[in-house]
């Protein structure tokens, strides 16, 4: 039953993209090719009184609202790139982030109370209206008893079980493209579903948004770049998020980039250079960076909101991006290469020497260059043509990852045109670079290797003795003690390369 409702709300969604001619819309029949221009031409027979309005921005977003929170996502996600789809496109979608119909204040001071278990006069002031609505919540302002002026944040009425037949959808159509396109499988649709759903699933529980923005709070204070809000802990409940009010105008407001005394090349270059040194740095990262969710100021404070969506990275995924950033900063193709195979990136069957020949025809032609120079949609077609003569699969832990990575350099672009990312990447990169990858670090690596080595021999030696003979304690301690002296050795070694250097 599950999945014939599933089925009829996907063949829904695509009925009301053809009546809306929202799927292939007679605007871009002049740049297709013959194919697609038929099809076209073919889909609009079906159009309605929907299809004669509007542009096709308009016309996708209606269409993106009507079919629920993931549908909506995707519409923010478009949105970014008006380098590739074009700025009245990505206009036309920006209402999705932050301007959709909200709910009654009553409902939603309701709902506060009851997630809070108290009378709303014990914790606020005052809730006003609704000043944000977008797909999942809405933002109220709000003032508390002791004065704070601050954001509450209530989900939808009945959002869950929205999201719960959209996952199904998402499902049956990653399932339908593994089946019909077997090219699609090397991009593994049904494993990148499964991370969309999680990350959704997630944020319908305010409480884990509260303690990913409080965590994600204390990294970004280590640097300038990027700031968050902090957490009002009594007025945070599983549908109720209190956060302290974001100074400045929303990023979403056409306006907020000509407020006075905004340095809009620092600003991007801080949008940049925050998401990578919480990704490096720290291995966490805000998963849900559009402009919706940023806040700035004159002359380039950038205050991020909802962090519903969080993004971690392990030791090994952190030092792989850095490494292959800093190979690109440095045009080291052959480097970038390695560390793909050594990843796991590209399979071991094929050849490195190509591989890093293909990076040089991605990479020359843009480095250097600023946002204007560059056709993102050119060189995005350009790395899935490579990705799919390599046979890279989607990697379902990078997924959210690299879809941030591309949201933010969206982002960038709009706040400054002429924003170089590679420009703006080096100082964080080469810092990462510099701090973990030194003789000192590479010194302290080879410390805590030994150290562990040698706590897992003294459990060891601490176990049973196994036979009555020769016990392992004693052919342990001895060699304990031989690695305690060559790891000294080791350090004092390694200690005075670096003091002669």
């Amino acid at each position: 039953m599950a999945t014939l409702e599933a089925f009829w709300r996907l063949t829904g969604a695509g009925w009301a993209l053809v009546r809306a001619d929202a799927l292939i819309p007679r605007e871009l029949e002049p740049l297709l090719p013959p194919g697609a221009k038929w099809a076209g031409r073919a889909l609009r027979l079906f159009a309605g009184s929907a299809a004669r309005r509007g542009r096709p921005g308009e016309r996708l977003a209606a269409v993106l609202e009507r079919q629920g929170p993931a549908a909506i996502k995707m519409g923010q996600f478009l949105s970014t790139r008006a380098d590739i789809f074009g700025a009245a496109f990505a206009e036309d979608l920006s209402r999705l982030k932050d301007r959709l119909p909200a709910f009654p204040l009553s409902v939603a001071k309701a709902e506060i109370a009851r997630n809070l278990a108290k009378p709303l006069d014990e914790i606020f002031a005052e809730i006003g209206e609704p000043v944000a609505a977008a797909s999942l919540a809405q933002a109220h302002p709000a003032t508390l008893v002791d004065g704070r002026k601050v954001a509450v944040k209530v989900l939808r009425p009945g959002v869950e079980r929205q999201v719960a037949r959209d996952s199904a959808v998402l499902r049956l159509a990653a399932r339908i493209a593994e089946a019909l396109a077997p090219a699609s499988r090397r991009l593994r649709p049904t494993q990148f579903v499964e991370v969309v759903i999680r990350a959704l699933d997630l944020e319908m529980d305010l409480r884990f948004e509260a303690a990913g923005c409080a965590e994600l709070g204390e990294a970004m204070a280590s640097d300038s770049y990027m700031r968050a809000p902090l957490v009002c802990w009594e007025g945070v409940g599983k549908r109720v998020l209190t956060l302290t009010w974001a100074e400045g105008a929303p990023l979403s407001d056409p306006a907020a980039l000509d407020l006075p005394g905004l340095d809009r090349k620092a600003l991007a270059e801080n949008v940049t250079r925050g998401f990578l040194a919480q990704a490096l740095d720290h291995g966490l990262f805000h998963g849900d960076l559009h402009e919706g969710n940023l806040f700035v100021a004159a002359p380039a404070a950038i205050t991020a909101v909802d962090y519903g969506i969080l993004g971690r990275l392990g030791p090994g995924e952190r030092r792989y991006l850095a490494e292959i950033l800093y190979g690109f900063l440095n045009r080291d193709y052959a480097r970038v290469a390695k560390i793909h195979f050594d990843a796991g990136y590209v399979p071991a069957h094929q050849d490195m020497d190509a591989f890093a020949q293909a990076l040089r025809a991605v990479g020359e032609p843009v480095f250097g260059r600023n946002a204007r120079e560059v056709s993102m949609g050119r060189l995005l077609a350009q790395l899935f043509e490579i990705t799919a003569l390599f046979d890279m699969a989607l990697r379902p832990e990078l997924v959210l990852l690299q879809k941030t990575m591309v949201t933010v350099e969206g982002v960038a672009r709009r706040i400054d045109p002429t924003h170089d990312l590679w420009a703006a990447a080096d100082p964080v990169v080469r810092r990462w670079i510099g701090r973990e990858l030194s003789p000192a670090a590479k010194a302290r690596d080879f410390a805590e290797e030994a150290l562990r080595a040698i706590k897992a021999l003294a459990r060891l030696a601490e176990a049973p003795p196994a036979s009555p003979v020769i016990t392992e304690r004693a052919l342990t301690w001895p060699l304990i003690w031989f690695l305690v002296g060559a790891t000294t050795a080791g350090a004092a070694f390694v200690t005075g390369l670096l003091l002669a250097r």
